[in-house]
Formats: C-alpha cells, sequence, structure tokens
C-alpha cells in the first residue's frame, strides 16, 4: 500500500476554489453591465440617456477602455452565462442546458449538443466537479453554511434532516420529462446556476428580480431549515446529472491510512454528508477538496482510479487502529 505523503499544495486547493467560485459571480455580476453599455454604444445615445445610464456608460467606460478598440466587437469576446456562453470563440453549455433542449425539442441539435462536450469530458474525469468549482450558487450556498455557523454559535440550531439523495435523479427526470411534453426547457426553471444567471441580469437591465429569485430564496432557506446543503443534494437536476457523468470519474479523493488519526473532521466539513473518514466518497464527491484543508495529518489525497478505495479500517494514528495493534502484539507474545 502507498503511505507517501499527499502533494503539499493539495490542502490550498480550497482556497483556489474560493477563488474560482468568486470569479465566477463577478463576471456574471459584470456581464449585464457590458452588455447595456454596448447597447448604449451601438445606438450612439450617451446625450438621451438618463443620468444614472449615463454614470454607468462611464464607468464601464473607463473600466474597459484600456482592453478593448471597439465596445460592440470586443466584449463580444465573453458573453452569457453558466447556462451556456461563449468564452473567446469557444461555445460551452451546461450538459443540463443541452439534455433539457433536446428533451423540449424532442430532437438532437449535434451543434448545440457539441457545446456541451468539454463539460461532459470534464465531469467523466473530475466527477461533479461543476457544483464544487463552477456552479455560482455554490458560492451563495457555502455563504449560507457560514450563516448557519454563525446561528449555532448564536445557540439556533439550523436544520440537518436527510432524505434518499435519488430523489434529485427523479427530478431530473420528472424535468426532462416534463420539458419533453410542453415543448419548454422547464428544467432550467428550478436549476439554482441558471436562475441567479437570469436574475442578475434582470436586475442590473430591466430593475428587478423575476420569480426565480423567491424561488432561489427558498432553497436558501430549505438549507437553513431543513436540511445541510438540500437542495444540492437531495433536489438540483443538474447536481443529479453530473454525479451520473462522474459515477466512475477518474481523478478522486481517497483517504491516506498511514496518516490519519480518525479524528472525523473531514466528515464534518463535508457539505455534502459523505463518510471520507471510512473511505467513503462515491458519485456525490464534487472535489471541492475542504476535507484536504481541514485535515491535521495531510491524510488525503488524490488519485487516479475510477472508484473509491475499499474501507481501509481506523487510521493507523488514532487510538482504535493503536488499540487493537496492542492487543495483537500481547497475543503474540502469549
Amino acid at each position: 500500500m502507498q503511505t507517501g505523503g499527499p502533494f503539499f499544495l493539495w490542502r490550498h486547493l480550497n482556497k483556489l476554489r474560493w477563488a474560482f467560485l468568486s470569479i465566477v459571480f463577478a463576471m456574471l455580476v459584470a456581464l449585464p453591465f457590458l452588455h447595456l453599455y454596448q447597447t448604449y454604444v451601438s445606438a450612439h445615445a450617451y446625450d438621451l440617456l438618463a443620468e444614472s445610464e449615463q454614470r454607468l456608460y462611464d464607468v464601464v467606460e473607463t473600466l474597459t477602455d484600456p482592453f478593448v478598440d471597439d465596445p460592440v466587437e470586443d466584449l463580444d469576446a465573453i458573453k452569457g452565462n453558466t447556462w451556456s456562453g461563449t468564452f473567446w470563440g469557444l461555445q460551452l453549455s451546461d450538459p443540463l442546458a443541452a439534455a433539457g433542449q433536446s428533451a423540449a425539442g424532442r430532437t438532437l441539435y449535434w451543434p448545440f449538443l457539441l457545446t456541451a462536450l468539454i463539460p461532459v469530458v470534464l465531469s467523466m474525469v473530475f466527477g461533479r466537479f461543476y457544483c464544487g468549482w463552477v456552479c455560482p450558487a455554490t458560492f451563495l450556498y457555502e455563504l449560507n453554511s457560514n450563516f448557519a455557523g454563525w446561528l449555532r454559535w448564536a445557540g439556533l440550531k439550523p436544520g440537518n434532516r436527510t432524505f434518499d439523495k435519488r430523489l434529485k435523479y427523479g427530478v431530473l427526470v420528472l424535468g426532462l420529462v416534463l420539458s419533453a411534453a410542453s415543448g419548454s426547457i422547464l428544467v432550467a426553471t428550478i436549476y439554482p446556476p441558471a436562475i441567479i444567471g437570469r436574475e442578475i441580469y434582470y436586475a442590473v437591465a430591466l430593475g428587478g428580480f423575476g420569480g426565480g429569485a423567491v424561488f432561489f430564496i427558498g432553497t436558501l432557506l430549505f438549507d437553513l431549515m431543513v436540511a445541510r446543503r438540500g437542495f444540492c443534494r437531495y433536489l438540483c437536476p443538474g447536481g443529479a446529472l453530473y454525479s451520473l457523468l462522474g459515477r466512475y470519474r477518474v481523478v478522486r479523493i481517497r483517504r491516506i491510512v498511514e496518516t490519519c488519526n480518525d479524528c472525523a473532521k473531514c466528515n464534518a466539513i463535508c457539505e455534502f454528508g459523505l463518510d471520507p473518514l471510512r473511505d467513503g466518497f462515491g458519485q456525490e464527491c464534487n472535489n471541492c477538496t475542504a476535507c484536504m484543508a481541514i485535515c491535521p495529518t495531510a491524510a488525503l489525497t488524490f488519485t487516479l482510479r475510477i472508484t473509491d478505495y475499499p474501507e481501509q479500517g481506523p487510521g493507523h494514528l488514532g487510538r482504535q487502529y493503536r488499540r487493537e495493534y496492542a492487543q495483537q502484539d500481547m497475543e503474540a507474545a502469549e
């Protein structure tokens, strides 16, 4: 069995993940402002703009002028959102967007399906990584988890019920069936990344929120009052699809049993209710590396393997293992 320690940077990946999440969320906020600015420039209507619109124009122009020559064309390098977008000519779509569109249209439109190919391949390699590293809802859900921690500190007990994780697969199937029956991509109405992208655009471009904001707030309250990270774990159709794609992911976390002390901090930090302490990661793991970051003995690392390691027993630095080892020594001495 391999006993070498993990690469020393693995435990710092959670900080990098938070940086990615922050950048993605900032981009979702910035893109509607850029779109409005492009519209104003195209219309050559600065003198006709309201005072607030002129301020927006001036601020965005100041920020973008050093980087672009033609705002109308150059600022189109990045457009869209995490549901479907274009990045310097590369079109990318959420696999759920491709599945929902195919269901609603009752046909396979290959040019659009190909835009989901890169996320699909990455999910087959890294598992449910989108949920942990890209999804803008994760940024807000984890802040919500921090708020739940403050509530516990204040003596209020957040909800911590558990449900069958297979519920979200039923939601995925039902959403696609209803999309096919209605001809509309109904699954997008309950998918947090799509909701956040739409609602931010509504707030910036139209000056208000839509009904999706109410639904998303409901998911935050569900997480606080009913089940820890409950929507992602039990109801999210996108989470269900990514879990299926990552069932046999190549890159996964494993426990180094020789340096594990059975402190169970990895289990406590895992928002998806997994069991790293007993090698139970499964297809729900999004490789967020929070367990790596909190492990005091650096007993978690990455491995290339399409299934989890079988349960390896108690950590060799823990009391249970030392007690059993001492018992074996005594029996051998007799």
